[in-house]
């Protein structure tokens, strides 16, 4: 789609500050709340300035930007969502001294006109659920873990012990609640609960994490293969090399959905003893002298391939089957 300018949001929890930058060089700004009452405002504004399309760049931001994101998708515009290290590697390259709303909207607009980021669309309706559903239950878990550890404490005094003792009771009856809602809204929906109890047969993959997965992953056509998966969910590896006296190790970028590498780190260390073709992939890099957190972070990336070919030819996992890493 041609669009007749790009439009940069710097998004926050509360607020929207953008940057309308015309082809022919002259810029706007405005602030919007991120509300449903801001975009609105928001459309109005473009409309005012006859801006009927635009190319609409934002960051990923935990989730601040999936709202006016969406919104901007179904109003017709182009869409991208980016990760913020590239913006704030752009903002290096510009020398940029200033870190204020209207600057990072400046930057990220000046970003979108010159790199042409790809297109984003949101998930559908029963996925964007699912991934609420989810993410809630993990930050839940967090809290317990948290007030767990908090009990830990020694010599707690008995009325500090008995809150800690309450708040757990409760955080467990939330986590119990959403694991139902969880369950009930994937079966719910047929082509979820296939997706679940196929990534189930993958060694190393339980129940709970194949609903984070599919949450994550979201809709398998938004990647051309696996490898850009696992560039999606920064997992692949990050040379740092120059010349012929800098040579360091490989690295994961981490430039990707932290929530996916999440899911995937527990699993792929259980995955490492109990799925065949992920221990001998781990087994062959530790002959290597690869370090063990190196052939952890493989694990993952390795893991992570399995899932895609998995959901991608709706088959079971069959070790049997050549596995690309």
């Amino acid at each position: 789609m041609t669009t007749e300018a790009v439009l940069g949001i710097d998004v926050a929890k509360q607020d929207l500050h953008v940057a309308l930058l015309r082809a022919d060089g002259k810029r706007k700004h405005k602030r919007f709340t991120n509300s449903p009452a801001g975009f609105g405002q928001l459309a109005d504004w473009l409309a005012e300035r006859g801006v009927a399309t635009v190319h609409a760049c934002l960051e990923a931001t935990g989730g601040h930007e999936q709202a006016v994101a969406t919104y901007l998708y179904e109003a017709g515009h182009v869409v991208s969502v980016i990760n913020p290290a590239q913006v704030a590697k752009y903002a290096q390259s510009l020398l940029s001294r200033n870190k204020t709303d209207r600057a990072d909207a400046s930057v990220i607009a000046r970003f979108a006109a010159t790199q042409a980021p790809e297109p984003w669309a949101p998930p559908p309706v029963e996925v964007r659920q699912l991934q609420a559903l989810v993410r809630r239950l993990v930050a839940v878990q967090t809290m317990r873990d948290e007030e767990n550890n908090r009990r830990a404490s020694p010599a707690l005094p008995d009325a500090v012990a008995q809150s800690i003792t309450q708040v757990q009771a409760e955080l467990e009856r939330e986590i119990a609640r959403l694991r139902r809602e969880i369950d009930t809204h994937i079966n719910n929906h047929p082509h979820l609960r296939e997706q679940q109890d196929l990534l189930a047969t993958i060694p190393g993959i339980g129940v709970a994490t194949a609903q984070r997965l599919i949450a994550e992953i979201g809709s398998l056509t938004r990647y051309t293969g696996a490898r850009q998966l696992a560039a999606a969910a920064g997992l692949t590896p990050r040379q740092h090399r120059s010349g012929r006296s800098v040579c360091g190790p490989s690295r994961l970028s981490k430039t990707g959905n932290a929530h996916l590498r999440q899911a995937l780190y527990f699993p792929a260390i259980v995955a490492w003893t109990h799925n065949p073709v992920i221990r001998t992939f781990c087994d062959r890099l530790r002959h290597q002298g690869k370090p063990k957190m190196s052939v952890l972070a493989a694990a993952m990336r390795k893991l992570l391939h399995i899932v895609f070919g998995v959901l991608k030819h709706r088959q079971p996992f069959n070790p049997d089957i050549p596995q690309t890493a």
